[in-house]
């Protein structure tokens, strides 16, 4: 098998850049390597020192160009990939007036392996390697979303959503039918090729007690799954479950009754939560994900990053496409740094690309697999071009080392700062 040794800047991580200092954390060099083979990543150093130990290799040298780790996008809406930067809505009215109507074109199959196709065509281009993609009610949106990440060789976790009320007819399911149609699904798809399973209750409100039932215990009886869902995402939200859950202690309460609270839980949003939530979710380890584009463009508050990292919380960073606003994490960091300053928090870089990186895949429960530059991790990666604009190239020309730079793309860059995209050992895209 060919040897791919490619060159340039290089940056990789030892340990999380908020529990230590970045120098301790972070290791950038300027001349830098990382060695592919059979898809993973089999080598790391200088350019010289990899030069010399592996001279069979096949070069390819991006000069001085930035190779990280592929971007990780830890909570998704594949389906709402064309409604995308959908006008004027709160959560509740934006899922009945763009999301739920579009959602039903996904019972056909042909519609679906299109959407599936386009998101990950869109989404590579804005270097995202890997996502954890909630589906449809139908099982077609999984397989399809499934199959096209196969024939690409990609990593990707998805699940059919659960939803039993509170939808229209024809996006809901019922307790036996979630539970079997989705075991059904874990049982073709989960660990085949580089695919994991994610069970998928939308949110409490459109479940019945009975679903969420149903749901956890078919966690219970495949615990390798990951398990995904919507989490104190907007404050009428809350008071919504609370109407629909008058019992409940609190909202995360609504999971936890019903056997959907646990360390391989992935609670998107989690802005509003209450002094036991927090508690409880770091207890069992869940992940937390923070999706500031869709806080900011739904009106749904500031998510609590420093104060939750400061508490040993797991958070990976997210799209929430299509109710964030922007296929790119590269907008992403630039927004979770904007939501950090409003709650008088300065976010290094580092901080930004580790949780766009190696946060996320720690949060999906896949550090041991993606989202570092390490030996024996797959090879999925990305290569920024730190000068892709004018107004980008002058600011990092005045850079006094590579943070500021690096800065200065999360901040204002786009598709364009994407240079190059290699996914399971390969740069080329598979459509």
């Amino acid at each position: 098998m060919t040897k791919s040794l490619l060159l340039g800047q290089t940056i990789h991580f030892d340990q999380s850049p908020f529990d230590v200092p970045v120098d301790a954390a972070a290791s950038h060099n300027s001349q830098g390597g990382i060695l592919l083979e059979n898809g993973m990543i089999t080598d790391v150093g200088t350019a010289a020192s990899l030069r010399a130990r592996h001279p069979d290799a096949v070069i390819k040298d991006y000069g001085d160009h930035l190779i990280v780790a592929g971007f990780v996008d830890a909570h998704v809406h594949y389906p709402q990939t064309g409604i995308i930067a959908s006008w004027g809505k709160r959560l509740i009215d934006w899922l009945n007036t763009y999301t739920f109507p579009e959602e039903m074109r996904f019972a056909d199959a042909d519609y679906a392996a299109e959407i599936s196709n386009r998101y990950l065509d869109l989404t590579r281009s804005h270097g995202v390697t890997t996502m954890a993609s909630y589906g449809t009610i139908h099982p077609t949106s999984v397989t399809a979303f499934f199959e096209a990440a196969q024939k690409r060789g990609q990593r990707v976790v998805a699940g059919k959503t659960c939803m039993d009320r509170n939808a229209p007819d024809g996006l809901r399911d019922t307790a036996q039918r979630a539970y079997d149609e989705s075991k059904a699904l874990i049982e073709q798809w989960q660990g085949v090729d580089r695919i994991s399973y994610a069970i998928t209750p939308r949110f409490s409100p459109t479940s019945t007690a009975e679903q969420l039932a149903a749901l956890g215990a078919l966690w219970a009886e495949h615990p390798d799954c990951l398990m995904q869902t919507h989490l104190s995402e907007q404050t009428d939200e809350i008071e919504w479950v609370h109407s629909l859950f008058p019992n409940a202690r609190d909202y995360l309460d609504t999971y936890e009754a019903y056997g959907l609270l646990g360390e391989k839980g992935m609670y998107g949003h989690a802005i509003h939560l209450e002094p036991r939530e927090r508690d409880r979710l770091k207890e069992v380890g869940a992940g937390l994900v923070h999706c500031p584009t869709s806080n900011t463009f739904i009106g749904s508050g500031l998510f609590d990053l420093n104060g939750l990292m400061q508490a040993g919380h797991t958070i990976g960073l997210a799209t929430d496409t299509g109710g964030g606003s922007s296929f790119s994490m590269l907008r992403t960091m630039a927004a979770a740094y904007e939501i950090a300053h409003l709650r008088h928090t300065s976010l290094h870089a580092a901080q930004l690309l580790w949780l766009a990186t190696a946060g996320s895949a720690a949060a999906m429960h896949m550090g041991d697999k993606i989202g570092n530059l390490q030996v024996g991790l797959e090879a999925d990666l990305v290569v920024l071009d730190l000068a892709s604009t004018p107004d980008i190239s002058q600011r990092s020309a005045r850079a006094n080392d590579i943070w500021e730079s690096l800065f200065a793309t999360i901040m204002m860059g786009d598709d364009r700062a994407i240079h190059d995209v290699w996914i399971n050992g390969r740069n080329t895209p598979h459509t």
